[in-house]
């Protein structure tokens, strides 16, 4: 089999399992690894220090250096639903509205990759990536032609907008490349900036996760800092506002191929914060097994769902907030304090 003929099976084996958006890029270093190391200068990776790591940086700086064999690279962009507002309060990041989007998509990859080894007639040198690995995954997707990086620091699509995953597999045969995304389509829009209202996107294309909702509600693990509880509106895990407001992410731009397992658990859709004031333990694990929300543990969640009570002022919640003034992890202690004083004085 040629390289046109494979490079066309893997494309279209890829769309079927649920990848609309997939290309080739070469193997070649990237070109933006100064804007990673001055963006670790200046501190905007907040407790996230695996990111420079020496080992870290190294890996991002040659792909050869996480598979000497790689003489291509697949990028693949999965779509996911769009966000929908929860009139109950509890926003969650719309990606993470279901199964954890690692564990379906590294099934996907698997596929993809079994077929590869069966069209070439050998295995093939490989390493699979579900947004978690060492390569600067956006530069990559622009080489591959499957967008550009927007003014919010998302991978934005001409077709369907920014509400897709991307992967990447390293292989170690030569596939046809494609054509990078050469241009930005932004233009003059800084809608994403203006209305991030933790400030978070410092200039365009660069993000402080210090202020980011999605990092202070999930990767953050201490207190959120007071002087930024306020602006984080009730948003419980993560947040989408700066794709909300994208232009590119107009109703009926989005992909229809969605893989089933992404579609929106229905408990999750309608989440009482007042109920989940009240999660112990048990009931947390049960509740979000497999899901990222996991990611929190059960403290994080309920300080970040006391926040949210807050800042919505609803008197009904100060019973269950008096409640949580006992319970046995400080972070939930200190920010259901917070809540109570808040709304005693709305």
């Amino acid at each position: 089999m040629d390289k046109s003929e494979l490079t066309r099976k893997i494309k279209d084996k890829a769309i079927e399992l649920g990848f609309p958006l997939v290309g080739v890029t070469t193997a070649e270093p990237p070109e933006h690894l100064n804007f990673l190391q001055n963006w670790l200068k200046s501190g905007y990776n907040a407790s996230m220090d695996w990111i420079g790591t020496e080992r870290s940086l190294k890996r991002r700086s040659d792909p050869h250096n996480i598979l000497p064999e790689c003489k291509s690279i697949l990028v693949l962009g999965c779509p996911y639903p769009a966000p929908r507002g929860n009139v109950k309060g509890g926003n969650i990041a719309s990606y993470a509205m279901n199964q954890d989007y690692h564990d379906i998509l590294v099934e996907q990859l698997k596929e993809l990759m079994g077929n590869i080894e069966e069209w070439v007639g050998r295995a093939v040198p490989n390493r699979w990536y579900v947004d978690t690995g060492p390569v600067l995954e956006k530069e990559l997707a622009m080489r591959a032609g499957l967008g550009w990086i927007g003014k919010n620091t998302t991978l934005i699509n001409k077709e369907i907008g920014s509400y897709f995953f991307l992967s990447e597999i390293l292989l170690g045969i030569e596939l046809n490349t494609d054509q990078p995304i050469t241009e930005n389509y932004c233009g003059a829009c800084t809608r994403c900036l203006d209305t991030c209202p933790t400030g978070a996107l410092k200039e365009p294309y660069t993000l402080d996760a210090n202020l980011c909702i999605s990092y202070l509600t999930i990767e953050h693990r201490e207190e959120i800092p007071k002087e930024l509880r306020s602006r984080m509106g009730d948003w419980i895990f993560g947040c989408d506002i700066c794709q909300i407001v994208c232009p590119w992410n107009k109703p009926g731009r989005q992909s229809n191929s969605i893989l089933e397992a992404l579609v929106p658990r229905g408990e999750l859709t309608a989440i009482n914060l007042i109920d989940e004031m009240e999660l112990n333990q048990k009931d947390f694990s049960a509740r979000f097994k497999g899901s990222p929300i996991k990611r929190t543990k059960r403290r994080g969640y309920l300080r970040n769902v006391a926040i949210a009570l807050g800042n919505r002022g609803e008197k009904d919640a100060l019973p269950v907030l008096k409640k949580a003034l006992e319970d046995k992890e400080l972070l939930v202690r200190e920010a259901a304090s917070w809540a109570l004083e808040i709304i005693d004085f709305k």
